[in-house]
């Protein structure tokens, strides 16, 4: 049963995460230890994801121009536009904080495992979204930040000292894993589960450390059901015109449908793993919170509604 309404486990480990934080959030003097041990596990993801990502295979795979700069322009410039649109609407309704996080929902680059799992499962060219989810996290992990303190103005201004733990915490490991690639990409690629793991596991740590921040600085207080219901209706729109978008956007470009389905998954999918240590990073703990809340709600809503129409687009395709 499970299963059917939560095809991915990423979801159930989410909501628990929220839900540890809701009851057992970090205070008092375990700050400190609890958020040192996160920016730990962000440095160690971004690691990983600098070993695993292709760096080889996205040289080569950029010269399907049309896919991958259809992909790049969709994630980064109409889901940017998206999120803007929906902060300027919702600023009046909800507070400022948690309306600047739909905009950075939309400036994140796509997943990597989710997209291409997806893509696979539906039909799609499999080797392209490998190629494109590479290239819009490696592209993303320097432009996402930017990108966000141009749209949002003074209130997403990067600081001296933000800009210092982007590129010690995020961007110095990444390279790094980059450079290691020549010998831990073997070990990475053999010990998927293992890699898969410490992945969600960090994640996980940098949701709980923020999300336990905003429960301390009063998240439930601040919102009633008229707001988690705004939140939850809007985020379904974004879900609608993402993926509504990206296919449509995918037949004006008569791309062949193998490649169409890549660019759906690749397109409208965004990650929490660059977007929760990415808020960690840019924001003070419980505003870090607040911000990572649409993003939390898409991410997961992302997984349920791919591994829905995923397999409905391989049959189709198949008939």
């Amino acid at each position: 049963m499970l299963d059917r309404i939560f095809p991915d486990r990423f979801v159930l480990l989410l909501l628990a995460t929220i839900l540890l934080a809701s009851l057992l959030p970090v205070r008092g003097a375990a700050v400190p230890v609890a958020e040192a041990f996160s920016t730990a596990a962000v440095v160690l993801l971004f690691f990983l994801n600098g070993v695993r990502l292709p760096r080889d295979e996205v040289l080569h795979g950029v010269r399907n121009w049309k896919l991958q700069g259809a992909a790049l322009l969709f994630c980064f410039g109409a889901m940017a536009l998206l999120g803007l649109a929906a902060q300027a609407a919702l600023a009046p309704l909800l507070p400022t904080t948690l309306a600047l996080g739909f905009l950075f929902l939309g400036v994140l680059p796509s997943t990597v495992q989710s997209a291409t799992a997806a893509t696979s499962m539906a039909g799609g060219n499999v080797a392209a979204s490998v190629v494109a989810a590479a290239l819009l996290n490696l592209i993303g992990v320097a432009l996402s930040p930017l990108l966000f303190a141009l749209l949002a103005g003074s209130a997403g201004a990067i600081q001296g000292a933000a800009v210092l733990r982007i590129v010690s915490v995020l961007l110095l490991p990444f390279l790094i894993g980059q450079l290691a690639q020549r010998w831990l990409r073997p070990w990475a690629l053999a010990h998927r589960g293992l890699a898969t793991a410490m992945d969600r596991t960090a994640i996980a740590i940098a949701v709980y450390v923020a999300f336990s921040a905003a429960v301390v600085a009063g998240i439930w207080d601040q919102l009633d059901e008229r707001e988690i219901a705004i939140i939850l209706a809007v985020t379904a729109l974004m879900l609608a015109l993402s993926f509504g978008g990206a296919w449509a956007l995918g037949g004006l470009l008569r791309l062949a449908r193998p490649d169409r389905i890549t660019l759906l998954f690749a397109g409208a999918q965004k990650s929490i793993a660059v977007g929760a240590p990415l808020a960690a990073t840019l924001f003070p703990p419980a505003i870090a919170g607040m911000v990572l809340v649409p993003i939390l709600v898409y991410h997961m809503a992302q997984l349920i509604v791919s591994a829905w129409i995923a397999p409905g687009l391989k049959r189709t395709g198949q008939v």
